[in-house]
């Protein structure tokens, strides 16, 4: 599997599984349903990640993804579909409110 991931995804398939093996992906849901990820990335920082829609809050994403399309996902949006797959991705509930101030936040940065 690895080599197929590695094939597909490059150097990102291996970084991705690092944030797996290090547990960086938080799905944090919400009683009406909605869902985001937060991965804490290995510079420290948290991004945000919606696997709906295939989307990814880092620069990576919005550089290699969006605009010069020379990447199918980044690192932190592959990291969040492994993480669903292998059952390696911690969970936090939160109230709607809550949700909408992470979304709030992520978007003001």
């Amino acid at each position: 599997m690895f080599s197929r991931l590695k094939f597909v995804f490059g150097s990102s398939a291996i970084q991705a599984l690092d944030l797996v093996d290090r547990q960086s992906i938080t799905l944090i849901s919400s009683p009406s349903g909605r869902r985001v990820f937060q991965v804490l990335g290995s510079s420290g920082k948290t991004y945000t990640c919606l696997a709906s829609c295939h989307y990814c809050s880092c620069p990576a994403f919005a550089f290699s993804v969006l605009r010069k399309s020379d990447s199918l996902l980044c690192k932190h949006l592959l990291a969040v579909y492994l993480s669903q797959v292998t059952g390696a991705c911690q969970q936090l509930s939160v109230s709607d409110e809550q949700l909408t101030d992470i979304l709030l936040t992520e978007a003001e940065q």
